[in-house]
């Protein structure tokens, strides 16, 4: 997913030095606490503000959710999230619905993927289009907390030289590709390490288009949408294989909101919920199954 390279702000110690020369001056005045940045301070009020159907949100009365067109499966289903059905979509609603908002209470906006994590005031209240947590990304925007676990894989015509790789040094002389901005990019150049420069395309299809008439010779997906790509999209082309998880941190996919919104942490404690009551994990077998059984590739 596209660097953002959102200003750097301004260093913390000034300010809460600040802060502390009013408290000593003043000392019975009210909010002479430690400060707090936006994400922690919006954190402090989620008991307050997250009561169903006292939020305040972009249109009053809704709940505005964004999502790039066409919207893939098996996120969402014949590119329609407001029919509810997909994973993403699903989960969407049940988020919706732990906040207050039923299903005619949803509205649908098309943000386009990239436009979702670059800095600026948002025309949706929650976006939800495969976007992994970073904290380069945090920069820009608010995540919830993860709604899914992921990991990235490859797919490959049946006939490809890389059909049957099966480790990464087996990649590196092919010509592969990715949607830029992505993870998928990432780790293409951060693991895969190609000798030859990658193809980036500004959308999946493109890249599935690529694929299909040859090329490149495999592409990085996350790994359902490659199990449905192989499955519905490109019926020649397999998984080769899903690439372990990289780092100390596991990647996930999480809400996106406007940097500093007070609907953060009521987003996290519903997702939170969602996954401690079982609801995310059913809903990952009822929409996500296909996606096992994948050889990594080290």
């Amino acid at each position: 997913m596209r660097p953002v390279f959102a200003p750097p702000r301004p260093p913390d110690g000034p300010r809460l030095t600040t802060v502390a020369a009013v408290c000593v001056l003043v000392l019975v005045a009210p909010g002479c606490a430690p400060q707090q940045d936006s994400t922690s301070a919006s954190g402090s009020s989620s008991a307050a503000s997250c009561a169903p159907g006292s939020l305040r949100t972009h249109t009053p009365g809704k709940l505005t959710i964004g999502t790039d067109k066409p919207a893939y499966a098996p996120w969402f289903q014949d590119d329609d999230p407001a029919d509810g059905k997909g994973f993403e979509a699903a989960t969407a609603y049940a988020v919706a619905k732990r906040l207050g908002y039923g299903p005619a209470q949803v509205a649908w906006r098309t943000v386009p993927f990239n436009n979702a994590i670059t800095p600026g005031a948002k025309n949706f209240d929650l976006d939800i289009n495969q976007i992994s947590i970073s904290d380069e990304r945090r920069r820009a925007v608010d995540f919830s907390s993860g709604y899914y676990d992921v990991r990235q894989a490859l797919i490959a015509l049946k006939g490809s030289k890389i059909a049957n790789a099966r480790s990464i040094a087996d990649l590196r002389g092919a010509k592969l590709g990715a949607q830029v901005g992505t993870t998928s990019l990432d780790v293409l150049n951060r693991v895969v390490k190609p000798t030859r420069q990658p193809a980036i395309y500004q959308k999946n299809d493109l890249a599935k288009s690529a694929l299909k008439n040859g090329q490149v010779d495999g592409i990085v997906v996350d790994l359902p949408t490659a199990f449905y790509i192989t499955s519905a999209e490109v019926t020649d082309a397999k998984v080769v294989g899903q690439f372990a998880d990289t780092g100390g941190r596991p990647e996930q996919f999480g809400f996106v909101l406007d940097k500093g919104s007070a609907l953060t942490p009521c987003v996290s404690k519903a997702v939170d919920g969602l996954r401690a009551d079982g609801t995310l994990a059913a809903l990952d077998k009822r929409w996500l199954s296909d996606a096992v059984n994948a050889p990594f590739l080290k």
